[in-house]
């Protein structure tokens, strides 16, 4: 039996994309699969740890509960791999390890994702921003001082640059 696949089109990493998907296929695994881009992690599969954080027409999104097939031509879904050249994106992954933040590294990449839009959206945070903005990023490795030390320096320096 053919599986019925459905086409879509969106903007990936600032480039056009079309691909094929299946309907139950979320954007998580059509990144990984369609695209080879395996930086986002499935951790839960239910949208509670954010180790599959991306950016959705510029707002973090669990990909691993949010389906590729509502994906339009409007779309713009940005991963850790589309912001290899972006500033900001270097001083928060040289922070990350600066401050130790890096264990496993299993949840990075939707930490960083996080760590990038809320410093993009409030350049100086406080302790609380950072906590409220990471809540929906689970890490079992640090406990989490680290990687809100790494984000308060990632902003101090971008702040300073």
């Amino acid at each position: 039996m053919q599986e019925n696949l459905i086409k879509i089109s969106f903007s990936l990493n600032g480039n056009a994309v079309e691909t094929e998907v299946s309907p139950e296929l979320t954007v998580l695994e059509m990144l990984r699969r369609n695209f080879r881009l395996t930086a986002a992690k499935e951790g839960c599969g239910k949208g509670e740890c954010g180790a599959c954080t991306v950016m959705l027409n510029e707002q973090p999104i669990n990909s691993c509960i949010k389906l590729a097939a509502t994906l339009n031509k409007a779309d713009s879904l940005v991963s850790v791999e589309g912001l290899n050249e972006d500033k900001l994106m270097k001083n928060i992954q040289d922070a990350y390890v600066e401050e130790g933040a890096v264990q496993c590294g299993f949840c990075i990449p939707g930490m960083t994702i996080t760590s990038h839009y809320l410093l993009k959206n409030n350049p100086n945070p406080d302790a609380h921003a950072i906590k409220q903005a990471l809540s929906g990023n689970i890490c079992r490795c640090t406990g989490y001082r680290k990687i809100e030390a790494a984000v308060k320096k990632a902003a101090d320096r971008s702040s300073k640059s």
